[in-house]
């Protein structure tokens, strides 16, 4: 499943934050969350990602790990060329 995941993070972003994020995005791996594109951004948010993950639970799971630097809206994206498939 491709997830985008619109964040802000809860305090100003450091060097060692960064790390400690990127770290952790590097072991969900594990998890089966892998992240494709990801971009900082302006405006409401502070970053945007997109992901690929097996199921909800799983990202659910993985983004309760860092609730307490980072909030975020995450939104399940499927690719135009399935939702034209359903249309008559």
């Amino acid at each position: 499943m491709l997830f985008v995941m619109l964040g802000k993070f809860k305090s100003k972003p450091t060097k060692e934050l960064i790390a400690s994020i990127n770290k952790y995005i590097e072991g969900l791996a594990k998890e089966g969350i892998v992240f494709k594109h990801m971009y900082w951004t302006l405006g409401r948010y502070d970053f945007a990602h997109v992901f690929e993950g097996p199921n909800e639970q799983a990202v659910m799971k993985a983004l309760i790990g860092k609730s307490d630097v980072i909030s975020t809206e995450t939104l399940v994206a499927i690719p135009k060329e399935e939702i034209i498939k359903t249309l008559d």
